[in-house]
């Protein structure tokens, strides 16, 4: 088992990564916390694919588990599902030993999170991510969050998990249109901070997408120490940590103005990381062999690289309202050669609208 720590001051936590572990994780959660009841949170599909290897893991050490279900899709990050599981919380006398146990991917993660970072002023959580998007991303760092009509994220806290346990086996049964757009937040991985694991990406594409077992715990933990290493520098992201979100500002704003419904986050980061490549092109931050070698990439792992037919004026108004912009001036993260990126304050329109306006 490969074991990782998110090393923050008072609130460090393990990152487990493995095969086999949904059926040991009562025994992995109760050598860390003492929960007076364990509550996991999860989608009727996923209940339907690991409830019972779950709910076995966890009697087995004691803990006589409650599930509560929500739909499906980025629309269950809102105030209104939250506001529906406090309720089944409080009918079940949930208490500040409670532990919520997050059991899907990123939204149900991110809900989770803002649930345990709000819920009688803060209880207990561990994340159990079943998809490689939020294996390698959403579920270590602790941003939570839910969505408001006018921006992805805009209500959450920092709220960092107990626990973080990755099975592998989980992404056996993942959709390949899911699983690809994981493999998105991996190349950012790659493009932000690690040439080699980019390298890597291109050379072994082929059993990356077959699953090969030895690849996708390279990819993973990879992934993962770079995140852990990026909070602990920066856990409230008050600089250094805005790198990770690298092409999420033109990503945003597609999920935005397409009501969250014509791509997946991993999907939206594609294009976005491909807008943003050509935006340091613009600005003489990079050579166009970098955009063009991200695109070769996302496209070998057939993510989509055009963008979708949205006004560019809809789409700089949108990203006025991202959370890196302060000021009212647009920030983004540029890169300037694979493995390196920058932080630039204060990006003109002018360039931004040049991107949009062109069709690399």
């Amino acid at each position: 088992m490969k074991q990782l720590n998110v090393g923050i001051v008072g609130r460090s936590y393990d990152i487990l990564i493995d095969h086999n572990l949904l059926s040991k994780i009562g025994e992995l959660i109760s050598k860390r916390l003492e929960p007076s009841q364990t509550i996991v949170i999860t989608h009727p599909s996923i209940r339907n694919l690991f409830g019972k290897k779950i709910e076995s893991g966890l009697t087995a050490t004691g803990y006589l588990p409650d599930f509560i279900e929500i739909p499906e899709g980025e629309s269950s990050k809102s105030l209104k599902q939250a506001e529906m599981v406090y309720d089944r919380m409080l009918e079940m006398n949930c208490d500040r030993k409670s532990t919520l146990i997050a059991l899907g991917g990123g939204v149900v993660g991110d809900l989770t999170g803002f649930i345990a970072a709000t819920y009688q002023r803060g209880i207990s959580f561990v994340q159990i991510p079943t998809t490689l998007l939020s294996q390698v991303d959403s579920s270590v760092g602790g941003k939570t969050a839910v969505n408001h009509p006018r921006g992805k994220n805009m209500i959450g806290a920092f709220y960092q998990p107990k626990l973080v346990v990755v099975d592998i086996d989980t992404l056996q049964t993942l959709p390949l249109k899911e699983y690809r757009a994981g493999i998105a937040e991996v190349v950012k991985y790659g493009i932000i901070a690690d040439e080699k694991l980019f390298t890597f990406l291109e050379n072994y594409t082929k059993e990356i997408l077959s699953l090969d077992r030895e690849c996708l715990e390279y990819i993973i933990e990879t992934s993962c120490a770079i995140k852990a290493k990026v909070v602990e520098k920066d856990e409230l992201e008050n600089r250094h940590r805005m790198i990770l979100n690298f092409g999420h500002t033109f990503g945003h704003s597609i999920e935005t103005l397409t009501n969250y419904t014509e791509y997946l986050h991993g999907e939206a980061l594609a294009i976005g990381m491909i807008q943003a490549a050509w935006l340091s092109v613009e600005t003489g931050e990079c050579a166009k062999d970098v955009p063009i070698r991200i695109t070769n990439l996302l496209k070998k792992f057939n993510l989509p690289i055009d963008p979708p037919n949205l006004k560019p004026e809809d789409i700089i108004r949108s990203m006025y309202h991202d959370k890196k912009t302060t000021h009212n001036k647009l920030r983004f993260i540029l890169v300037k050669d694979i493995g390196s990126v920058k932080i630039v304050d204060n990006v003109s329109e002018l360039p931004v609208k040049a991107v949009l306006n062109k069709n690399h």
